[in-house]
């Protein structure tokens, strides 16, 4: 099934089975929403002039450096984090929050706000399960009434000022698929009735974990394993008025100010 060739994106979940045993694990970036939700913060900082030309030639190298397979996601992740030391977490939320009503809102997939609520109406324990940070992921579940949030939070000091790290075990990969797993053991959750939605080929371990994997546009090798084991994917077009191209061009553009 294709949420663009089926009349009724929802029709499956209607005649599924009821009840919080059954879990509904979403992805963000990708999945929930179209593109990368961290990059309205980066445009955001520049425009406001919170960072550097270096800071900003670093994210974008180590981000190009990770789609290479050059760089691991825990050294992505803890890079950028170490820019903001010293940042307030309480301000960093806020600003989230700012960022989602004003960019991050309008890239959520309509497919996959009808799916959410169609979990949420069969009584499903519906997860927002993401290697995000705090800061994009927490706006977004807030906004679809998410309540259970599963994600990586920047370290902080007793002043709640981010020391530069991320907290430990980072979730990506086989992590995220553990802290999905001990979810599901603490709140009776059945993963072999549960539902999984993501994008990437970093979510395969994920997949296998639940009896309805359900990959969104997927990429790389998670495009190969659902060819090959008759997964039903959802293929959804970009719900922004431009793609992301622009996006890069713009962000690109901005470094060279």
């Amino acid at each position: 099934m294709t949420a663009n060739s089926a009349s009724d994106p929802v029709a499956d979940l209607a005649l599924s089975a009821g009840g919080a045993r059954i879990g509904a694990f979403f992805d963000l970036d990708g999945t929930l929403v179209a593109g990368f939700t961290p990059t309205a913060h980066a445009r955001d900082r520049m425009r406001r002039r919170q960072a550097s030309v270096g800071e900003v030639l670093g994210v974008l190298e180590a981000t190009f450096r990770y789609k290479l397979g050059r760089m691991e996601f825990e050294r992505l992740v803890v890079r950028a984090a170490g820019y903001l030391r010293g940042d307030s977490l309480s301000e960093l939320e806020a600003v989230g929050e700012r960022i989602f009503h004003q960019h991050n809102a309008s890239m959520i997939y309509p497919q996959m706000r009808e799916r959410v609520r169609a979990h949420q109406e069969r009584g499903h324990t519906v997860v927002l399960s993401s290697s995000a940070l705090t800061i994009h992921a927490v706006p977004v579940a807030r906004h679809l009434g998410i309540s259970h949030v599963l994600c990586n939070h920047f370290d902080v000091d007793d002043r709640g000022l981010l020391t530069g790290d991320i907290r430990k075990p980072i979730v990506w990969g086989r992590n995220k698929a553990a802290a999905v797993r001990r979810f599901c053991d603490s709140n009776a959750v059945d993963l072999q009735r549960s539902y999984f939605y993501a994008d990437g080929e970093e979510d395969i371990d994920l997949m296998a974990l639940v009896g309805a994997p359900c990959p969104v546009n997927p990429r790389g090798r998670l495009a190969v394993l659902a060819s090959e084991q008759g997964w039903p994917v959802l293929r959804l077009d970009d719900p922004r008025p431009r793609g992301v191209g622009s996006s890069l061009r713009r962000l690109a553009a901005l470094t060279r100010r």
